[in-house]
């Protein structure tokens, strides 16, 4: 069973959040700030955070800071509940390692499915999605990924990569030489059919991923301008 961190300051919503997930048999953790989400998030273990951008003792953005530096070696998906719909602030949330973000007012059904979405494929970084196959491991003496652990290690360091980061890694490595388009990499990493986003939450992604496998003697992603992205050969 799933726990949900529900971070949400108006409590009529939050209860109806609250209400909705109990249905659907997760166990919901109800926090109305930041210093009481902090109190629950440390005393219980998390499956996923549903985390309001504007509270009354800061932003969810901090938030969001805060648990990517408590974690060690397990990343929490975080998906971002918020009233502003401006591209700057949802593309904020995707630069801090935020899963997905959903503006006020929303379908029930439609946060419901994301949450499904994300959880599945937490738990299975390796089998979901459309191209699925198993590769090996990739290991060229500085980048070093662990299909089977979802574990990547980059100049001897183990680096904290997201799930959709990892999804994005496997996409391409499992593809190496060819290229990936926007199109096609927008459907395998994010359900066409529920979770809407477009290539500038892609971009942010793969920007993000760069940070963290790559260096000046060390380029693993290419991008086709106006087209996509390949792995190099």
């Amino acid at each position: 069973m799933h726990t949900i961190l529900v971070i949400e300051d108006d409590r009529e919503l939050s209860q109806g959040i609250c209400y909705a997930l109990k249905k659907e048999a997760y166990v919901s953790l109800p926090a109305y700030s930041l210093k009481g989400a902090e109190n629950a998030f440390s005393q219980n273990r998390v499956d996923l955070i549903l985390l309001d951008v504007n509270l009354p003792d800061g932003e969810g953005f901090s938030f969001c800071q805060w648990v990517r530096a408590q974690e060690n070696g397990e990343t929490i998906p975080v998906l971002f509940l918020t009233a502003r719909d401006l591209e700057e602030d949802a593309l904020r949330g995707y630069e801090l390692g935020g899963d997905d973000y959903i503006t006020k007012p929303f379908s029930m059904k439609i946060l419901l499915k994301k949450i499904d979405v994300i959880l599945k494929r937490t738990q299975n970084p390796v089998e979901t999605g459309a191209s699925c196959a198993k590769g090996p491991d990739f290991d060229d003496g500085f980048l070093r990924v662990d299909f089977d652990k979802a574990k990547v290690e980059a100049g001897g360091e183990e680096r904290s990569i997201t799930p959709t980061e990892f999804r994005l890694l496997r996409e391409l490595v499992e593809h190496k030489g060819k290229l990936l388009t926007y199109s096609i990499l927008l459907e395998r990493l994010w359900d066409s059919a529920g979770q809407f986003v477009d290539k500038h939450a892609l971009a942010v992604n793969v920007n993000r991923l760069r940070g963290k496998i790559e260096d000046q003697d060390h380029k693993y992603i290419s991008n086709v301008y106006g087209m996509g992205y390949q792995w190099l050969d």
